[in-house]
């Protein structure tokens, strides 16, 4: 490449970088710049959490076995009006047919659910029942400007759930600058079946939800792998990984990743289409200046050995630390992390380990 080409590309790069940075939601007009995200509030027993549907359609027994462990954890269980509607991506000339794919309900509504259990100033936490599909519908739909000032003056609610709700960790974080909880969900089996190591993940989504049980005990996750050693210190980025490449180029785009330690994990995605989301996030810079990544089980996704290489070869130049095989996510444990919180990378040890907030939380609760 002659010098002007690679003049001109870096001039490229940097313009991608910037539109990323121009389009983050805390730049809209009445949202707040934060440099830093403030914790959300912890659970206490009879606390009323809202849980609700904002993607695919939810097994009315998971949902049931769902909200009965929640309430066994002390808590007041509500659930969202449209949290068992199923309705098709589109329109179809006699209703949905047989195989067809569905949303928990029409979009519209599915917000609206999202919006009241927010805004319920009882509700101090919002669960969201499975993954699936359809959170990036709800973002245009969402009104913006009633979730920021119902969460004024308080304490910082929970919105906690994984995978699809990638999205909604995104636009939360960026646009109310509070921390999230990525994690098991209320209708997912895992937790209602009693599949895999459901024990360990509820128990983990307790301590992470309420607080450990003995004071200043570190939340820690351990991985299995290093792909690169070190260490660093940065708030946790990141989630599901088609989630997040889906989001560039939107007003909800993730922003981007540097300082940060970033987060990455999927399912069911075939080895190519990893390196390809991985190299689109790339090349639109969000990972410059990342402070560390740590990876999933990318469950499903093919040989594990593969997708080291892939990674490594797409994020290896990036210079950091990366640990793999975090039990978070997709699979059969499920651990729990707070996004936007501090946390400390440690390949030596294998570990992610939660810093403790630098300021208590704001607001009355």
């Amino acid at each position: 490449m002659s010098g002007v080409a690679r003049a001109g590309a870096e001039d490229d790069r940097r313009s991608v970088s910037d539109r990323l940075l121009d389009r983050t939601p805390a730049r809209l007009s009445g949202s707040p710049e934060f440099s830093r995200p403030r914790g959300f509030a912890r659970l206490r027993p009879g606390d009323r959490v809202a849980v609700i549907a904002p993607s695919g359609p939810v097994e009315p027994a998971r949902l049931t076995a769902g909200c009965a462990i929640l309430r066994d954890l002390g808590l007041e269980v509500t659930v969202g009006e449209h949290a068992l509607d199923r309705v098709p991506l589109g329109p179809a000339p006699d209703g949905a047919r047989h195989g067809w794919q569905r949303l928990a309900g029409r979009d519209a509504d599915r917000a609206a659910d999202l919006v009241e259990a927010w805004c319920d100033p009882r509700v101090r936490a919002v669960l969201c029942a499975r993954g699936g599909y359809g959170a990036t519908r709800l973002l245009g739909l969402i009104d913006w400007d009633r979730i920021a000032e119902a969460s004024r003056g308080t304490a910082p609610k929970i919105l906690h759930g994984s995978s699809d709700v990638t999205a909604l960790h995104v636009a939360f974080g960026t646009r109310l600058g509070i921390t999230t909880s990525f994690g098991p969900m209320a209708a997912g089996e895992l937790l209602t079946e009693g599949k895999g190591e459901s024990d360990q993940a509820l128990e983990h989504l307790q301590a992470v939800l309420f607080g450990p049980r003995e004071p200043g005990r570190a939340s820690q996750v351990t991985g299995a792998r290093v792909l690169r050693s070190g260490s660093a210190e940065g708030l946790l980025a990141g989630g599901t990984l088609a989630l997040l490449a889906a989001l560039l180029g939107t007003p909800d785009a993730p922003p981007p990743a540097a300082g940060r330690i970033v987060f990455l994990e999927d399912v069911s995605e075939a080895p190519y289409r990893i390196d390809r989301m991985l190299t689109q996030l790339v090349q639109a810079g969000w990972f410059d200046g990342a402070a560390g990544v740590v990876l999933g089980p990318w469950h499903d996704c093919g040989d594990p050995a593969e997708i080291d290489s892939i990674v490594a070869g797409r994020l290896g130049p990036l210079g950091v630390p990366i640990l793999a095989g975090l039990p978070v996510g997709h699979g059969p444990r499920q651990l729990t992390l707070e996004l936007g919180a501090p946390y400390r990378l440690d390949t030596d040890a294998l570990t992610l380990t939660a810093s403790p907030l630098d300021e208590p939380t704001e607001g009355v609760r």
